[in-house]
């Protein structure tokens, strides 16, 4: 146990004991909260992550201990003994509110300097410093709560998919650098002068390799690497609970899928999950929500107006139409009465997702108000009113663009609008979704061809193989992804697992045949060998812990995180190394 307990042994934690422990004599050990000295007596908070507890100390007691609690300051960590007594004056806000252990001995086991951030609930300090000193950070009881509720979600889903026939497998983490998507982390080897192990952006490649193994299920919670510019909510390294299974079909890894976020939701946060979850097309989820993660919480659907608009000699309206693209509107319940400060806000906020404008119509009670009343006559703004079905008191905001620009820009609006109305504010809802019938390719405008949508082994829908050439933008993926509550919680495919089918895949993304074996000839050489139809998925786990928690903060349930610059305040990694290590591993380094 080492010297500093020289033979004492904790007991019980301190947020375990309740009146049923009254009268048993106890030791235990944590950090003091606080202390205080009332007449005669000492109160020692002392907290584990279990709990707090409170110890008093009294010349009538233990006039050594009594002493020595004098002289204890907030977080020293401590180990006492003593009788279980109940407490005079209860705290029933305390789970241990209405007993307090009577400290006979106190020992000293670490002391501690004043701490630079407080170790309470609901911290508001800044965020790199809670980085800097992320031990500290990791004391505090709502910290270790969100620790706890990671521990047991990912026994959950061990134990479900272990009760599924799932065989828990690693892959490697130092392997071949693949064109997958992402920008890799690259590790220089020094028994291979001038190449390089690449850190894995998901195990994807491995587990389809076990499913031709004949492992039939594998899973891991599993450690994955991007090195990618940092937006809100994402970090270099994350987690994913990562899956494949043989002999599959899309509704078989959806429904296996459904009841583990149910038996994980309901077991976790107590939340009743309906199955089965409905399930969206990608082109409904654009077309309605302007997202393919669509947030069903509240309505603001997206409206396409175009064809009641087509005849209003309006320059923006005509020239998006004439160019293939729309016209389409939500209406904001309640917002008529925004100032025109308030709107041009919006007008600005469009234009960040590519729009030119932003055309409004206020509905109020007074009358019609619009940016474009000298276009559009009184029958004319009827008609739109109409085809949203807008009421007194609704705000109609437009744009005309293509179609990519207005669903972007009007799915984006649609959850602004949501936050500056407070329409979710105090909303417990859990809203899931599958987002279905992917395409499978997208068009990169800048590099003029196209791109996996998802990743170079998606299985296209048997009915679409026949576009795969001559025409990839109408192909569709054998894609799902389960979206809760406007966030992608996970998502995966069917795979292609014939190797004729999938050097065609790689030919229409623009590699050579050399090119695709040099990048992925180990999966195109088992594929020669019996490969089983597959498919799977992923769950980003931290995001998964998020909303069990009930934190909107990645940073939160990752126990050592990066900052948005991809830097640890707490170990300063990224760092220099030594001289010999660089000439070890036949670098040079240009600053």
């Amino acid at each position: 146990m080492g010297e500093a307990l020289r033979g004492l042994k904790r007991t019980i934690m301190c947020g375990e004991l309740r009146e049923t422990h009254v009268g048993n004599k106890y030791t235990v050990m944590g950090w003091v909260q606080r202390r205080r000295n009332l007449g005669g007596l000492e109160f020692v908070d002392l907290r584990d992550r279990s709990g707090i507890l409170q110890v008093v100390f009294g010349e009538e007691i233990n006039k050594e201990a009594f002493e020595k609690a004098n002289t204890v300051r907030s977080e020293y960590c401590i180990a006492v003994t003593g009788t279980l007594v109940k407490r005079e004056a209860a705290n029933k806000d305390l789970p241990t509110g209405m007993v307090e252990l009577k400290g006979e001995s106190i020992k000293i086991l670490s002391e501690s300097e004043t701490p630079p951030i407080y170790i309470k609930e609901n911290l508001d300090a800044a965020e790199n410093i809670r980085l800097k000193y992320r031990y500290l950070d990791l004391r505090r009881p709502d910290m270790q709560k969100i620790f706890m509720i990671r521990h047991k979600a990912g026994k959950v889903v061990r134990d479900f998919l272990d009760q599924n026939g799932f065989l828990e497998m690693e892959t490697p983490i130092l392997g071949k650098s693949t064109p997958e998507g992402a920008r890799d982390y690259l590790v220089p080897s020094r028994n291979f002068p001038g190449k390089f192990y690449a850190l894995p952006q998901s195990p994807q490649l491995f587990k389809q390799l076990l499913m031709v193994s004949g492992y039939d299920r594998y899973f891991q919670i599993a450690k994955c690497f991007r090195d990618e510019d940092l937006r809100a909510n994402r970090q270099p390294e994350f987690t994913q609970i990562d899956m494949e299974l043989s002999f599959v079909e899309e509704d078989d890894v959806m429904e296996l899928n459904e009841r583990l976020v149910q038996k994980v939701f309901k077991e976790i946060a107590g939340v009743d999950v309906k199955l089965p979850i409905e399930r969206m097309p990608y082109k409904v989820a654009m077309e309605k929500y302007g997202s393919d993660k669509p947030d069903l919480r509240f309505g603001m659907e997206i409206n396409d107006i175009s064809e009641t608009v087509k005849d209003i000699d309006f320059k923006v309206f005509q020239d998006a139409l004439a160019n293939g693209g729309s016209v389409r509107a939500i209406k904001a319940p309640n917002c008529a009465s925004m100032g025109r400060k308030q709107i041009d806000k919006l007008v600005d906020f469009v234009k960040t997702y590519g729009a030119k404008g932003l055309v409004w119509v206020a509905y109020k009670e007074d009358g019609i108000k619009s940016s474009i009343a000298k276009f559009m006559n009184e029958e004319q703004t009827k008609a739109v009113l109409d085809k949203i079905q807008a009421k007194v008191g609704d705000l109609v905001l437009v744009v005309a663009d293509k179609n990519s620009v207005v669903f972007q820009s009007l799915g984006a609006l649609r959850l602004h609008m949501a936050k500056e109305t407070g329409i979710l504010e105090n909303n417990n809802e859990y809203r899931f979704v599958w987002v279905t019938e992917f395409p499978l390719f997208s068009y990169n405008e800048e590099e003029q061809r196209f791109q996996a949508e998802h990743h170079p082994f998606t299985a296209p829908m048997d009915e679409d193989i026949q576009y795969l050439e001559s025409d990839p933008g109408r192909v569709r993926a054998k894609a799902y992804d389960i979206v809760l509550n406007g966030e992608e919680l996970g998502g995966g495919s069917i795979r292609i697992h014939d190797i004729k089918l999938q050097e065609k895949m790689l030919k229409v993304l623009g590699f050579t045949e050399e090119r695709a074996w040099n990048s992925f000839g180990f999966l195109l050489e088992a594929f020669k060998f019996g490969a089983p139809p597959h498919g799977g998925l992923a769950y980003g786990f931290d995001r998964m812990i998020m909303f069990l928690a009930g934190t909107e903060n990645i940073k939160d349930v990752i126990a050592f995180p990066k900052n948005q610059n991809a830097f640890c305040p707490l170990t300063e990694a990224p760092n220099v190394v030594e001289e010999t290590q660089i000439k070890e591993l036949g670098i040079n380094i240009n600053n």
